[in-house]
């Protein structure tokens, strides 16, 4: 057997035995709802994530969601919480509390990796919720759109959901399928195009270009800013990502001429980004 493929067989193989070997992330978080069911800061939070896996295994785009961050008080309320319950140096109330403080790292740690779970669930790298969806279709007013780097259709899906008669190119290279679950679960019709061909095919039929979430490795980033720029001048480029963050290139972002009007601000104000990472939208020139 080929050395590259048997490497890569073994490496399937592990992720396959590990995966195994640990609960799935919504089975730990119904664990820890039912370990946490007298408290409702802790509820709230793991509730809003079982809602938002619900609507996407139905094929709908979710809501927004708080911040996935414990209280910084959660110790304080449940030790206070043990105490009214039971009596100082009671074993119950000790293996109580030891049982609670066991868990809380365990469910920061899971609430802080959500987005790895869209990502490797879904596919899903922005999180496009539904008034976002619907913020971002009343900006682009009906105009024809291309979206490259669609993954698997999140922008588009909710924008033909807000506006079924607007004419929306829809493409995606495909090249990350054998790496992740980009590609895989398509909710919207994706043609295979990388990001250079579709403008070249699309550019002059279309009023904005939309790319969300573009590898922070690669620089086809700033290749299609420069097209753009050269050959298109006038579409409009909406970019979604996280500047000088987790998105994007270095490359980009230095020569990225970025704005945000005042509509654009309100369509951005819908993003609610729920963990550490700030995502945005811009009108890049």
């Amino acid at each position: 057997m080929n050395p590259k493929k048997l490497k890569q067989l073994k490496k399937r193989a592990k992720k396959v035995h590990r995966a195994a070997q640990q609960a799935p992330y919504i089975k730990r978080l119904l664990h820890y709802r039912d370990l946490f069911d007298d408290f409702p800061p802790i509820k709230y939070l793991i509730n809003n994530i079982l809602e938002s896996d619900r609507l996407l295994k139905n094929g709908l785009l979710p809501q927004p969601l708080p911040r996935l961050l414990l209280p910084d008080d959660i110790q304080d309320t449940i030790f206070q919480a043990v105490n009214r319950q039971y009596a100082q140096g009671d074993p119950r109330g000790d293996a109580l509390w030891n049982k609670y403080s066991a868990a809380l790292p365990e469910l920061d740690r899971a609430l802080r990796n959500f987005r790895d779970y869209l990502e490797d669930t879904y596919g899903m790298w922005s999180y496009v919720n539904a008034p976002f969806a619907k913020a971002l279709s009343g900006y682009l007013n009906g105009a024809p759109v291309l979206e490259i780097m669609a993954g698997n259709g999140y922008i588009s899906k909710g924008l033909r959901n807000n506006n079924p008669t607007q004419k929306i190119y829809t493409t995606d290279s495909q090249a990350w399928i054998r790496e992740n679950e980009t590609g895989k679960h398509p909710v919207t019709q994706i043609e295979r195009l990388d990001a250079l061909a579709a403008i070249k095919k699309y550019g002059h039929d279309v009023q904005y270009v939309i790319m969300s979430w573009a590898p922070d490795k690669q620089e086809t980033d700033w290749e299609v800013l420069q097209l753009l720029r050269q050959d298109y001048p006038d579409v409009k480029f909406l970019v979604i990502g996280e500047k000088d963050g987790a998105t994007d290139s270095k490359q980009f972002w230095q020569n990225a001429q970025l704005s945000q009007d005042d509509d654009l601000q309100r369509v951005n104000q819908q993003l609610h980004s729920f963990d550490l990472i700030d995502e945005q939208i811009y009108l890049v020139k």
